[in-house]
């Protein structure tokens, strides 16, 4: 995996990322900052992702101030967090003025609703790409298809609020992961230090090595 180099290479990463972020942002931020820069892994990348989704506020601009302050503390964070907003927002203004003049035209609504598609099968594909990182997930493969249906079914089917979602849903894969790290077997450690090993432990009425 790599780094970043410096917290200027963070700011200019995110404002790229950022101008890229039209719609179907989680593809562009999971090919970006796992295929291109390879700063996180498949499997870091859902985990820090869903802590991101949990957090107020826009989940990649969390995303980007937990990836600043990991390499290089407040500052860090501070430059992700600048990356993602001075630039990019001097776009969205200037973007919003123009769509202004356009918006009530019937080819700009055709044309809003056809990106919408398009963003809708970017998370898609990138959900589908991610899909194989979760073999190697603390729960099991099966709990994780039977989380992501539930989760499927809660917001798409019975229209349940987010907080609802997360509460019930989330806080039961939270607690069937905690049992299963529980159940997972800690392999034996070195000696502790200091400690005689057991070889040269002697009987004590006998003189010799056990």
């Amino acid at each position: 995996m790599n780094a970043p180099r410096s917290r200027a290479d963070l700011f200019w990463s995110f404002t790229w990322l950022a101008l890229q972020g039209f719609g179907g942002v989680l593809a562009v931020v999971q090919r970006e900052l796992v295929e291109k820069k390879r700063w996180l892994s498949r499997e870091q990348f859902i985990e820090d992702w869903a802590v991101a989704q949990i957090m107020p506020g826009p989940n990649v601009v969390n995303l980007s101030m937990m990836i600043g302050d990991r390499h290089f503390g407040l500052s860090g964070a501070l430059a992700a967090l600048a990356g993602m907003l001075v630039l990019p927002l001097g776009v969205v203004l200037v973007l919003a003025a123009l769509f202004a003049t356009v918006a009530d035209h019937e080819l700009a609504q055709r044309a809003l609703r056809g990106m919408g598609a398009v963003a809708a099968g970017l998370i898609i594909a990138t959900g589908i790409k991610l899909i194989a990182a979760l073999r190697s997930n603390v729960m099991g493969p099966a709990a994780c298809a039977l989380l992501a249906l539930a989760s499927f079914v809660a917001i798409a089917l019975l229209r349940w609020p987010l907080g609802a979602v997360l509460l019930v849903i989330g806080g039961a894969g939270c607690a069937w992961a905690w049992h299963r790290l529980g159940a997972t077997p800690t392999p034996p450690g070195p000696l502790a230090h200091g400690a005689p090993h057991p070889a040269a432990l002697t009987d004590a009425d006998s003189g010799q090595k056990p």
